[in-house]
């Protein structure tokens, strides 16, 4: 692939993916440092990503009956201490405030790593009976999370994310929900970003601090290491209990409600740059990318072309392409490679001789190939190649994930596979922590999910030789 490379300034992603990935994230104008460790400055064409992501996802939460609200994003100390498991899951995270302007606080305040409390604070003032149920809320907003370690997208500590937080009746209610919008997140990956995904539970180790269940979607990375790109918590009545939230049931009877929460957050950028990127940048979703398509007119200064190629994109335009033009004096060869850095998924090019021939030349960035259009088909050409630059880029994904995905019968096979070939492994487990410690720390694998979709691959444990009936998957992660 290097002698194909059109950015020098890009790491080729064999030599060092990690270098790759920051030199993508910059060059492409997706990101800027700012002075703040770990706060990052996301720029217009990464926030117009993020724009089109919340799009999808918001019609998706309204449509299943989810209001937007805005919580603040200070909780006095006092309140997240009321979920003992909660705060002890956070606490080495949590950023505080202590003084408001020059003078000391009474109490400190948590600028929010999650909103879990102030939601449950404020329900406990406005659920008195099972009329009020459900109550279905979502905010947009930015957490902050004291990360030792960051990067771009992928370990900021602030970042912009979307927080679901629902009450209910009963328990089969919120399981309920919390199984729905896992399946709108893997909707989401699967049929707008084209990332295939694995759905599952995570082991108690592993689950949402103060959660009875967490479940999750799992996604390989071109360097065949894990991504969580989207979590839905079940909490049972137990944050109902420390907030002293209940409510007047049909019999009247006072009863703990139930409770869930579930996020997608600026992560999943992360996770679109590692699947589908190359070595010559993006490679961007088409649904989600801010420009679908690029039309670059040849030979500009000869009559009549540069009005062609705007001609072109207002017809885009008026069909609900998101269609730019570049007339910039940049060379053309200079305009490929700048828009193949931007990931665009098409690229229109005409010149004098296709006007001639009433045609133009469109690129799919997902695979190079070149396909010539007859002009008046343009309206009905367009969307049929861009559907096509999707399903190719899922099927090049989820090719890397089943090739890369084995089974494993003992602790030493399993780390053999991870060391050489790299990727997800499946094995049995008795579901005892010490086994699922000894994978992390002799095989430096932690278990990713147990999925939905279990497989029986052998009557016991890989790493204790117990009797095992779940099959879990195991990586090297994000």
């Amino acid at each position: 692939m290097a002698k194909d490379k059109k950015v020098q300034a890009i790491t080729d992603m064999e030599v060092d993916f990690g270098q790759w990935f920051t030199d993508v994230v910059v060059k492409a104008d997706l990101i800027d440092y700012s002075g703040v460790k770990g706060l990052f400055i996301l720029r217009p064409y990464g926030y117009a990503i993020w724009e089109n992501i919340q799009s999808i996802l918001d019609k998706k939460f309204k449509e299943t009956g989810h209001e937007n609200v805005s919580m603040p994003m200070l909780i006095p100390e006092s309140l997240l201490q009321k979920e003992k498991d909660h705060v002890e899951g956070f606490a080495p995270e949590c950023a505080w405030v202590t003084l408001g302007g020059s003078e000391p606080l009474q109490e400190k305040l948590c600028i929010r790593p999650t909103s879990e409390t102030l939601f449950c604070d404020h329900w406990s003032h406005v659920v008195h009976s099972w009329r009020d149920l459900p109550m279905k809320y979502n905010q947009w907003c930015s957490v902050l999370r004291w990360e030792k370690t960051t990067r771009p997208f992928l370990r900021g500590r602030e970042f912009l994310w979307q927080e679901g937080h629902t009450i209910h009746a009963t328990a089969e209610e919120a399981v309920e929900e919390t199984k729905q919008m896992l399946e709108i997140y893997a909707d989401c990956c699967e049929n707008y970003l084209a990332m295939p995904v694995i759905r599952g539970n995570k082991t108690d180790k592993e689950k949402f601090a103060g959660a009875e269940d967490t479940y999750t979607i799992e996604c390989m990375m071109h360097d065949k290491k894990a991504l969580q790109s989207g979590t839905s918590h079940y909490f049972g009545d137990g944050f109902a209990k420390a907030f002293n939230i209940t409510f007047a049931d049909k019999e009247n009877k006072l009863s703990y409600p139930h409770e869930t929460s579930w996020g997608m957050s600026t992560r999943i950028i992360g996770g679109i740059i590692m699947t589908h990127g190359d070595n010559n940048g993006l490679v961007l979703p088409p649904k989600i990318a801010p420009i679908q398509v690029i039309v670059l007119p040849i030979a500009q200064h000869k009559p009549g072309v540069a009005d062609k190629a705007q001609e072109l994109v207002d017809r885009l335009k008026k069909i609900d392409v998101r269609a730019k033009g570049d007339f910039s004096d940049n060379s053309p060869g200079w305009k490929f490679a700048e828009y193949e850095m931007k990931g665009v998924p098409l690229r229109i090019e005409i010149g004098p001789r296709d006007i001639e021939n009433n045609q133009c030349v469109a690129v799919m960035r997902s695979t190079g190939e070149k396909i010539t259009l007859n002009l008046d088909e343009l309206e009905e050409k367009i969307p049929q190649l861009l559907e096509a630059v999707h399903t190719t880029m899922f099927e090049k994904a989820k090719k890397n994930m089943e090739e890369h995905t084995c089974c494993a019968h003992s602790l030493e096979e399993a780390k053999e596979i991870q060391e050489t070939k790299g990727g997800f492994i499946k094995t049995m487990w008795c579901g005892d922590l010490e086994c699922e410690m000894a994978m992390k720390e002799k095989a430096g694998m932690s278990s990713r999910c147990i999925p939905f979709e279990q497989e029986h691959i052998g009557d016991t444990c890989a790493i204790c030789g117990k009797p095992a009936d779940k099959m879990v998957i195991w990586g090297v992660a994000y």
